[in-house]
């Protein structure tokens, strides 16, 4: 059996032959973003690419035509090791989250590992997972990996993501879950008839502003923002229907549903002082608290430092998003390493950032984090005590977390 650090080695040299691939598709995405659930091209690129380095493809998996898996070792052996691929964009910023980055990192790492697949003593896949930004009604492509069960065989679950600072995840993320509002009114004219008329527009402008008004009673982690979907039509017809959609997060799932009751609440009032007709539904999979798991990212910034990498040793205190990657590490121990491409001067979810996918930063990103991602999937797959310290790890968290 080869060692790990030769392992380690050789998985360097692969990414380092690759990498003008991985940059060149990288590059290519940021001029043909796709939002989640589109991401058709990209998908279609990602897994030729994987399939050319010896991937072995299933397309479509868990109803989703953009999702894949590639097996990237000859045969499927525990333990399993999954790296995680996302690659959707956003709305009007293109890829303002690197996605792109995490893709091509990604790919990257699986086919390191494949050209050592016949020393590790276990299995790889990359998991292509669209739509996690949540931009697009029934986004989270974890979830729907997790309940068709392409978890239930994966012991560890790692993916990197672009920042404005290197750091590995260690800590939480925000439950989330997504709400859409639709209001039905009747029209009328609205100079010659307006009293026959029932303002839907009133009723969802009621709902901000009773919003606003709740945010005095809600603790300072939690995080309420939406946008109205559609206002109405002409402004002289007394808008008939009107809908909102609404992003609500908190640290816990407990929370999280208490949440969504006074919003719902903002809502009802809205209808009511209107006269307005309300009905409401959850647009997208609730997004679980993130997990971190400290035994995993602490060899996880071993590699990363052996790489020449400067980490930040704690997670800023300020702010939390939210990422449906807290799923996974509800079922398997997971890790998100951060990677400097930018400043934060930058912004998140900006055409800036999509920017800096393109620059040296953005480049070296894609080659540390496919070496890195390889280079922790060998310790996890050489290391015993490793994995069985990180499914502890979960388990004690996941009793802490009920």
């Amino acid at each position: 059996m080869t060692n790990a650090a030769e392992l380690k080695r050789k998985a360097l040299d692969a990414v380092r032959a690759v990498a003008p691939e991985l940059i060149e598709l990288s590059d290519w995405m940021y001029a043909n973003p796709e939002l989640g659930l589109q991401e058709f091209k990209s998908s279609e690129r990602i897994t030729a690419l994987l399939e050319k380095h010896g991937g072995r493809l299933e397309r479509g998996i868990a109803g989703l035509p953009t999702a894949f898996r590639a097996q990237m070792t000859p045969e499927m052996t525990r333990p399993t090791i999954a790296i995680i691929a996302e690659y959707d964009a956003l709305p009007e910023v293109g890829h303002g989250c690197g996605h792109n980055i995490i893709a091509n990192a990604a790919a990257g790492a699986g086919i390191a590992l494949h050209a050592i697949a016949a020393d590790l003593p276990g299995s790889v896949v990359v998991l292509g997972c669209p739509a996690e930004e949540s931009a697009v009604p029934n986004a989270g492509g974890k979830i729907y990996l997790i309940e068709e069960g392409y978890f239930d065989e994966v012991d560890a679950a790692i993916m990197i993501h672009p920042m404005n600072e290197n750091r590995i995840g260690t800590g939480s993320s925000l439950v989330a879950r997504g709400i859409e509002f639709e209001f039905f009114g009747r029209p009328a004219h609205a100079a010659a008839a307006p009293h026959e008329g029932i303002n839907a527009l009133d009723a969802v402008i009621q709902l901000f502003n009773n919003v606003g008004m709740l945010r005095q009673q809600l603790r300072p982690s939690i995080r309420v923002h939406g946008v109205i979907t559609h206002g109405g039509g002409a402004p002289n017809v007394i808008p008939p229907y009107t809908a909102a959609r609404f992003r609500l997060r908190a640290n816990t799932p407990e929370e999280a549903e208490d949440l969504v009751q006074k919003v719902v609440h903002c809502a009802e009032a809205g209808a009511l002082a209107t006269g307005a007709r309300l009905e409401w539904r959850e647009y997208i999979k609730p997004y679980l608290n993130m997990i971190p798991n400290h035994a995993i990212g602490t060899a996880f910034g071993k590699n990363l430092r052996a790489l020449g990498l400067e980490l930040r040793e704690t997670p800023p205190a300020d702010g939390a998003g939210s990422t449906d990657f807290g799923n996974v590490s509800h079922r398997v121990p997971a890790v998100e390493a951060y990677l400097r491409i930018c400043g934060p001067e930058a912004g998140w979810h900006s055409k800036e950032v999509a920017q800096a996918t393109l620059t040296p930063d953005g480049h070296a990103a894609i080659t540390a984090g496919a070496t890195g991602l390889a280079m922790t999937a060998i310790d996890l797959l050489t290391s015993p005590t490793l994995l069985n310290d990180a499914r502890a790890e979960l388990a004690e968290s996941m009793m802490n977390n009920c």
